[in-house]
């Protein structure tokens, strides 16, 4: 039973719900200050697994070469494009409040909440260890903070960010179901070198959500398909002809 991806789930939708509710409520001294330090969270998660990282240069040319891949196809322009579709679905169903953010603004923050609920290090890792082990503590702690951090996106988004809980559940539910012949196939030093990728989105995630550089994060995701294949062939074939 993937209790914890249900969990993730709900708190996302309620967060984002409750976020829409309380909107006026919340100043704005109140929200840019809290979303600062929901940035800092989210650097400080990269960090810590970014330190577990085992093999660096299968990770740093797995970012590189992912990167490189999501703005060769425009992953980031798709998922733009895939945020903008999720906005006019909410549209016809609530009518968002009047937001201070400018189009592009919104757009840009809305893809940051999308690839930090949906593509994190913790959540991928998360999913495939609790379809493994049935060990659900890994989600159940970032539903503890995916929900205020819903909250308060859905204070400047609106209800849309609520709907950031189906997409996040398909990926989710993907990664449970296949964990049985994913995780059997990964080493130790696969899975550490694939939570440091995570990592470093979440780092860069961190970044945007303070504003500080707004880095190609949805063009980052297809380093997390690369790094544990580029890891297991840097530890099976590289090392052994530079050990």
């Amino acid at each position: 039973m993937p209790i914890g991806v249900l969990i993730n789930m709900a708190a996302i939708f309620i967060g984002g719900i409750a976020g829409a509710l309380v909107k006026d409520r919340l100043s704005g001294r109140i929200k840019d200050n809290i979303n600062m330090v929901f940035g800092a969270c989210s650097m400080g998660m990269g960090v810590s697994t970014i330190v577990l990282m085992e093999n660096m240069p299968a990770v740093i040319f797995s970012l590189i070469a992912g990167t490189a891949l999501g703005l060769v196809i425009r992953l980031g322009e798709k998922i733009n494009r895939a945020a903008g579709l999720m906005q006019k679905a909410a549209s016809k169903f609530v009518k968002s409040p009047g937001t201070a953010l400018s189009e592009e603004e919104f757009m840009a923050t809305l893809v940051t909440v999308i690839v930090l609920f949906c593509a994190s290090g913790t959540g991928i890792y998360g999913s495939i260890v609790s379809g493994m082990t049935g060990d659900h503590s890994i989600l159940i702690a970032k539903s503890i903070l995916g929900l205020p951090t819903a909250l308060i996106f859905g204070c400047s988004l609106g209800v849309v960010v609520s709907l950031i809980a189906v997409p996040q559940a398909v990926v989710f539910l993907l990664l449970f179901f296949c964990a049985r012949l994913i995780f059997p196939l990964t080493t130790p030093a696969m899975i550490n070198d694939f939570k440091a990728a995570g990592g470093f989105i979440m780092l860069a995630t961190g970044f945007r959500m303070i504003k500080v550089k707004m880095f190609p994060t949805a063009d980052m995701i297809p380093a997390m398909v690369l790094v544990m294949p580029v890891s297991w062939l840097w530890v099976e074939y590289v090392l052994p002809l530079v050990g």
